[in-house]
């Protein structure tokens, strides 16, 4: 493969490929409930924290990371833990469990930012136990174990939470790759320029390849190596929670400088 930006279209490429990924996204873009409590958490990031996007684009760019690191590691020979454990019956049904996390994983800010969570875990019980069935009808009593590992992914998108399923890490990981253009998953307050803005705002982009020797490579491009303060703060403790820092490495790339920087 490639390597692919990490943007806000990048989740079409996996949906539009998948009967079930694109009715489950479809349901979900187009669910009230889901959609204002989205629309609420980036009230309470943005206009009453005055932090950068936790809304709508982040859930999109999350979503399709998620999707592209998933499908990366399968190729390599990694085994989806809900495959493994039997809670999921197939490789789709393992994609939709990291789509409905990624997705969902932020909607805890629209009650407070602090556990935001554990909270949006237990929100999205309630939204899970309706949209599953809804892009499964014949699933059964099987929804709850897939609702589960749904709501241990977004729970452990918390940055000092072990990830226990391949899942839950691969969207921990996903969360702190929307860091380009001031996107940086580490608040920082809006039109205040202290280091977390002048590190969020010197990444340019970040690129997910195929590693060397291992499934997957992060490329971080910066305009400077403020940029680093970043990854140290929550990428990399993202990818060390992720129970995946084996099956990962990071480059940055500063103005041609191109060096590793996970593992070292």
């Amino acid at each position: 493969m490639n390597g692919v930006v990490v943007n806000p279209s990048l989740v079409h490429k996996h949906v539009d490929s998948s009967k079930l990924l694109k009715r489950a996204y479809e349901v979900l873009e187009n669910d009230d409930e889901v959609q204002e409590l989205i629309k609420v958490a980036n009230i309470m990031a943005v206009g009453r924290l005055k932090y950068n996007d936790h809304g709508i684009v982040h859930a999109r760019i999350v979503s399709g990371a998620a999707l592209e690191l998933f499908s990366r590691l399968i190729k390599s020979g990694v085994r989806p833990s809900t495959l493994e454990f039997g809670t999921a019956r197939s490789i789709e049904e393992s994609k939709l469990v990291v789509l409905l996390a990624a997705y969902l994983h932020d909607i805890g800010n629209a009650v407070h930012r602090e556990n935001h969570e554990m909270i949006g875990a237990l929100l999205a019980k309630d939204i899970l136990d309706r949209i599953i069935p809804e892009v499964l009808p014949d699933i059964g009593r099987r929804k709850y174990a897939l609702r589960q590992e749904v709501m241990h992914a977004i729970y452990a998108t918390e940055m000092h939470t072990k990830a226990l399923t391949v899942e839950a890490g691969i969207v921990t990981i996903a969360d702190g790759t929307d860091m380009a253009e001031g996107r940086a998953r580490i608040p920082y307050r809006l039109g205040k320029m202290d280091m977390h803005a002048v590190s969020a705002l010197s990444i340019k982009r970040v690129v997910i390849e195929d590693g060397d020797t291992v499934p997957i490579r992060l490329n971080i491009v910066m305009g400077d190596h403020a940029g680093l303060f970043q990854f140290e703060a929550v990428l990399k403790p993202k990818i060390l929670s992720s129970g995946l820092q084996d099956r990962i490495e990071v480059f940055i790339n500063v103005n041609g400088e191109h060096r590793r920087v996970f593992p070292i």
